[in-house]
């Protein structure tokens, strides 16, 4: 049992650090430092100039991935060491600190009986040098006036994904997976994901394709918001091609093609012209771990919006239904992590400010109640009193004492979530699957 003390001033309060500007080398003349064949190679590593969180420079050392020259115009596309692969970008010469270049060194062959060099059977010299992940486009959403854009996908080079105006994009004109890999764009239908080469064969696609909806059946719906609930092996194409476009996104995650054990869960947004993906989760039909989240995306025009944390929220509705407590695969991205972390602080301190004293007392709960009432495990309500450094022994119990910061911080917070799930809006029966043979 916990005693809920609120608040209590100025506690937990911290200094404003300084934080000084990273001052980096010059940067070197463009011609200063090149390979024998006079250029910067692929392989290379050298000291790039970026800008960190707190909007400071720094040059962090950083290889060189792939170079293309657009109109006369070197870009080289380089991934910082020891960084998330989600910061590579292209950068421009300027920002190359060539000085400091290390040119990478030749690989030495396996000599063979005769002293010569040569190639073990089955080696990579033998074989392609770097194998191209093939990874399926992304799914950007524009208004009807919208320009045409393009974002990055993950791998060694990531290319353009376009999205057309007026919410039509990509394509279903397939061609090879090593074909596919040398397209700088690639084109898919938003509403079956099927993905393929040309803007030609997207509108080809279009003339044949009537879904305006992701297949399944949608659970809930309130204003332009809904979600649908798809069986991985009812729908096995959308959901591999589903899998494909996450990992466009997410570096950590693991392509897997058999889909049958898992339950997807789509969010869109609904307007004239259909139901546009917003981001989804995935779920194990049975998790003997107590996981109520695979796999969780956000896409990139909708991030910085309150979706994510939407689909959190509607992932652990799902679990209240079900009546268990779960939580998210482990290990969690950075960034997963945080956002994790702040929708567990929010609700968590949702509850302790909701309490009530009685007969004057203080209020009390357990972190039993608290994971009941939330639906999240308990191990992790334990780990976010201890991050937001609530929990205190005195005179021989625990307390959960609330600071006056803590207070002011969460109420901000909570000005700022304009997006909630409501429960009444949820039609959704839970499936016991363990009595369902294979899925």
């Amino acid at each position: 049992m916990a005693e809920v003390v609120s608040p209590v001033p100025g506690a937990g309060r911290r200094e404003p650090g300084e934080v000084g500007r990273a001052r980096g080398p010059p940067v070197a003349d463009p011609g200063a430092a090149l390979s024998p064949q006079g250029e910067i190679i692929e392989g290379c590593r050298l000291p790039v100039l970026r800008r960190n969180q707190d909007n400071e420079d720094e040059w962090p050392l950083a290889e060189i991935l792939s170079v293309k020259d657009i109109n006369g115009r070197k870009l080289f596309y380089v991934h910082y060491i020891d960084f998330n692969k989600r910061l590579d970008e292209w950068v421009t010469h300027e920002r190359l600190d060539l000085k400091k270049i290390q040119f990478p060194k030749k690989e030495a062959k396996t000599p063979t009986k005769n002293g010569l060099p040569g190639s073990r059977p089955g080696s990579p010299e033998r074989e392609v040098k770097r194998k191209v992940e093939v990874v399926s486009p992304a799914t950007p959403v524009l208004s009807e006036t919208a320009p045409a854009s393009v974002f990055p996908q993950n791998g060694s080079a990531r290319r353009a994904v376009a999205a057309q105006p007026g919410r039509k994009r990509k394509s279903n004109c397939l061609g090879t997976d090593e074909e596919l890999t040398t397209l700088p764009v690639l084109y898919l239908c938003e509403f079956c994901l099927k993905y393929g080469r040309s803007l030609k064969c997207l509108q080809r696609h279009l003339t044949k394709c009537d879904l305006r909806h992701p297949p399944g059946n949608e659970i809930y719906r309130k204003g332009t918001i809904s979600f649908f609930e798809i069986d991985g092996r009812k729908n096995k194409s959308y959901s591999q091609n589903l899998c494909l476009l996450a990992k466009c996104f997410l570096d950590h995650k693991t392509l897997y093609y058999d889909t049958d054990p898992f339950l997807f869960y789509v969010m869109t947004e609904y307007d004239c012209k259909g139901f546009h993906i917003v981001g989804y989760f995935s779920k194990e039909k049975e998790s003997t771990e107590d996981y109520n989240v695979a796999c969780i995306l956000t896409l990139p025009p909708y991030q910085r919006r309150g979706y994510g944390k939407l689909l959190i929220e509607f992932s652990y509705e799902l679990s209240k239904v079900e009546g268990k407590t779960g939580t998210p695969e482990k290990p969690l991205s950075d960034l997963g992590l945080l956002s994790y972390r702040s929708y567990w602080s929010q609700t968590i301190l949702e509850i302790l400010m909701g309490l009530k004293s009685e007969s004057g007392e203080r209020p009390q709960i357990t972190i039993n109640e608290i994971s009941e009432i939330t639906s999240i495990k308990k191990e992790d309500v334990i780990s976010t009193l201890q991050y937001l450094n609530l929990i205190n022994y005195y005179k021989g119990q625990y307390i959960l004492t609330l600071s006056e910061d803590i207070v002011d911080g969460h109420e901000r917070a909570m000005l700022k979530r304009l997006l909630r799930i409501d429960s009444k809006c949820l039609h959704f029966t839970p499936k016991d699957w363990s009595k369902r043979g294979k899925w």
